[in-house]
């Protein structure tokens, strides 16, 4: 949880709020979770929808993602949205009642990044669910009400929470400048693949081609709106092929590439697909170490950007959604209530994969 948390022993007023806690590779236990005080810019949320993301699951199952490692027991999830229980005494735009989707990363407003606008790198960073911080997988929640952005009365709490994957792909939208003019390819058809996909056609990209090894997921990605689709390999012996079968079927320039997988093969077809004078966005982190072609890239001048989380991103996502330019709903392919049992269902149906997407839980 942004603001932090405790089991709290075995005193009496444990039961009024329990958390799913990680507490070793698979094994994850509700227990009780003991909320901090509530300080004048917070609000006490109750959740009402909290989705798995992979690094959720990575986590369960190595107790560690990149650099980040669990020490200790911590609370799992947040991809979230709820309900407004109580304000801090500083707070004006919220109430008691309001639904709210929450942005899950506390940045610290004080370092040249922030100050830049950049709050995403921020270093001093509290994320939900990186250790050590905890996460929202909880009946309740204390955070800052400035993360906590109303819904509009025609979007779910399910929605709510799908504003957060949604927010990756709006930020690589974004930093890729994605427009009227830019023809889109999609490395990877995961959630993330998928949402990108979406908010490229939301920012007006006039084709986009999805390519992928498994075809149930490109099935997936063609309902999605996906104006091709391409299946290839995971051997690097059949790079050259695939990278002219998915400019036939782009049928014209790849402006931009979005590599929402990052493993080799995958960064290697991004640089070989694109444009001279394209871009090349890294989303997906599968290698943290590639061996790819870089110098023939530099010398057709393309631009590789990455990125990390997100930023400003929830007003839009709600905009999205609200208006209907993007349903996220078809992502939630599988629903859990909030049990020990129901929460070790829902972390193996979304560790297996196969045809969940987006496995949310119903609190």
């Amino acid at each position: 949880m942004g603001k932090g948390g405790k089991s709290h022993g075995n005193s009496g007023e444990e039961e009024e709020n329990m958390a799913a806690w990680l507490l070793g590779v698979n094994n994850l236990k509700i227990q009780p979770f003991k909320l901090p005080p509530l300080g004048p810019l917070d609000a006490r949320i109750r959740m009402k929808a909290v989705g798995i993301c992979g690094s959720d699951v990575h986590f369960l199952k190595t107790m560690r993602l990149a650099d980040f490692v669990v020490k200790e027991p911590m609370v799992i999830g947040h991809e979230c949205a709820g309900i407004i229980e109580e304000v801090g005494t500083e707070v004006k735009h919220l109430v008691p009642g309001d639904r709210v989707a929450i942005e899950p990363g506390i940045n610290c407003w004080r370092c040249s990044r922030c100050k830049e606008g950049r709050y995403n790198l921020c270093a001093d960073m509290k994320f939900f669910a990186t250790p050590p911080v905890h996460g929202s997988l909880a009946n309740q929640i204390v955070h800052p009400a400035d993360l906590c952005f109303k819904l509009p009365d025609n979007m779910s709490f399910e929605e709510g929470a799908m504003c957060e994957p949604l927010s990756v792909g709006v930020h690589a939208c974004r930093r890729a400048n994605i427009g009227p003019e830019t023809n889109v390819l999609v490395m990877g058809a995961g959630p993330i693949g998928l949402v990108t996909l979406l908010v490229a056609r939301a920012f007006g990209s006039p084709r986009t081609v999805i390519v992928d090894v498994d075809d149930h997921r490109l099935s997936v990605a063609k309902e999605f709106g996906a104006d091709e689709t391409v299946k290839v390999s995971t051997d690097i012996k059949d790079l050259a092929s695939e990278i002219e079968q998915i400019k036939k079927a782009m049928g014209a320039r790849v402006d931009v590439t979005f590599d929402c997988a990052g493993f080799n093969k995958t960064m290697s077809t991004a640089l070989g697909t694109t444009c001279t004078g394209g871009k090349v966005c890294l989303v997906g982190l599968g290698h943290s170490i590639m061996t790819v072609p870089l110098a023939p890239a530099a010398v057709r001048e393309i631009d590789v950007i990455g990125i990390w989380r997100y930023k400003n991103t929830w007003p839009l996502c709600i905009e999205f959604i609200r208006s209907g330019k993007i349903d996220v709903k078809p992502f939630i392919t599988h629903r859990y209530g909030f049990s020990q049992k129901e929460v070790e269902e829902a972390f193996e149906t979304s560790a297996l994969g196969g045809k969940a997407i987006k496995v949310m839980f119903n609190l």
